[in-house]
């Protein structure tokens, strides 16, 4: 009888690999996301969850829920389907893993959203050493523009944090016209403006 108590436990990032693996092996382009993403910019903060930007045709639904159930993720086909038809909100694919109780949120690229088709076409790939390796990742830019958004809606403090982490650690490699010209469009160019005078 083997002792579970000597077994290692599971670290988040170790969990976000996983996700990973079943994304790749799906042959699914994705992007990490929220405070993973900060992570690779930044100074990373603790967190809960694994956030994902992900591409998956409708033809690759079966094989991503495959791949997921394979690593112990639960989630049927019609789920993923479902999430990619709905047309209100931006829902997640929420993928939590039956050993650890680790969440993956994978937000899906639907046809038509003009800024995350953008935003994913800017992703790029870092180093962000083991176990994750070389990933896709969020820019700087368009993290700090989601971050904006998501603060719009939910007025968590974290947020502010990331975006005022990246700011400043990236500095000067930031482009700020970027920034600038998408915070109008997506309507947050008042809080752009507050954030920057913290």
């Amino acid at each position: 009888m083997t002792d579970q108590s000597q077994k290692p436990q599971m670290g988040l990032i170790d969990f976000a690999r996983l996700v990973l693996d079943a994304l790749e092996a799906s042959d699914v382009e994705y992007m990490v996301a929220g405070a993973l993403a900060v992570a690779a910019w930044a100074e990373a903060r603790s967190t809960q969850d694994v956030d994902l930007v992900a591409n998956v045709p409708v033809e690759r639904m079966g094989r991503l829920s495959e791949e997921l159930e394979k690593r112990n993720m639960l989630v049927p086909t019609d789920v993923i389907l479902d999430i990619f038809l709905e047309p209100r909100g931006d829902l997640a694919v929420n993928a939590v893993h039956l050993d650890t109780g680790y969440k993956a949120e994978l937000f899906l690229l639907r046809p038509g959203n003009e800024y995350r088709e953008l935003a994913f076409g800017r992703r790029r790939l870092v180093d962000m050493g083991p176990p994750l390796g070389e990933v896709h990742v969020h820019a700087p830019e368009d993290l700090i523009l989601n971050k904006l958004h998501y603060f719009s809606i939910s007025q968590q403090p974290k947020h502010v944090r990331d975006i005022t982490s990246i700011l400043l650690a990236q500095g000067d490699e930031l482009d700020m016209d970027y920034i600038e010209a998408w915070a109008e469009r997506l309507g947050v160019t008042s809080l752009w403006q507050e954030v920057q005078q913290k």
